[in-house]
């Protein structure tokens, strides 16, 4: 089942650091079969009170491929370059399972 990581950059306060990150992290996500989906587009908050920053959805095969990516040492060695140079939440979440849907709430 497809598992997608969902990223929000709220803030970044040191451009120059967040742009190496940005430039390096694309070899390591094809690495390792991910793709990106959403990678900072226009947002427009439709419902709720949530002020997104820069949206990121990364799609991989399934939750494993996601995990290893985010765990790999190809990572590693990059994330810490965003994580010193933005404020973020991060998310992982599986796919529906089918085309309804279904398999969560009911």
């Amino acid at each position: 089942m497809t598992a997608y990581m969902i990223g929000d950059v709220c803030e970044i306060f040191d451009l120059e650091t967040f742009r190496s990150y940005n430039r390096a992290v694309p070899d390591t996500i094809l690495q390792y079969g991910g793709r990106f989906v959403v990678r900072g587009g226009e947002t427009e908050v439709v419902e709720g009170d949530w002020q997104p920053g820069r949206v990121v959805v990364l799609a991989f095969e399934d939750m494993a491929a996601l995990r290893r990516w985010y765990n790999s040492p190809e990572y590693g060695a990059v994330r810490p370059r965003r994580q010193s140079s933005a404020k973020s939440n991060i998310v992982f979440v599986e796919g529906a399972r089918d085309a309804m849907g279904t398999g969560g709430v009911a």
